[in-house]
């Protein structure tokens, strides 16, 4: 196992760990994903170096933009959970409340 591989697989281990056990505040769970989504980038460019190959290497550009823009779409429901709800804790949000 390489280093960037271990790398690419404790930080993915981690992530999810942290998704699963911390739910409990919005930001939390946003900031996990993210790291979720960045571990992916390390994996993705990471392996067209590992194959020698340099064809590839657009992939990880277009998931580190969806990755910035699922950032962004997350904090701004965050911010209006917040100015709606008074708090950002997942347990005080009803899904059947307009």
């Amino acid at each position: 196992m390489t280093p960037v591989h271990f790398t690419f697989c404790s930080s993915f281990a981690l992530s999810l760990t942290g998704l699963v056990l911390h739910r409990t505040h919005l930001l939390s769970a946003l900031l996990c994903l993210e790291g979720v989504m960045l571990s992916l980038y390390i994996g993705l460019s990471a392996w067209p170096t590992n194959l020698h190959l340099s064809s590839s290497f657009i992939t990880p550009l277009l998931m580190l933009t969806f990755s910035a823009c699922e950032a962004g779409a997350g904090l701004s429901l965050m911010i209006a959970t917040t100015r709606t709800h008074g708090s950002d804790n997942l347990n005080n949000l009803n899904l059947l409340q307009c």
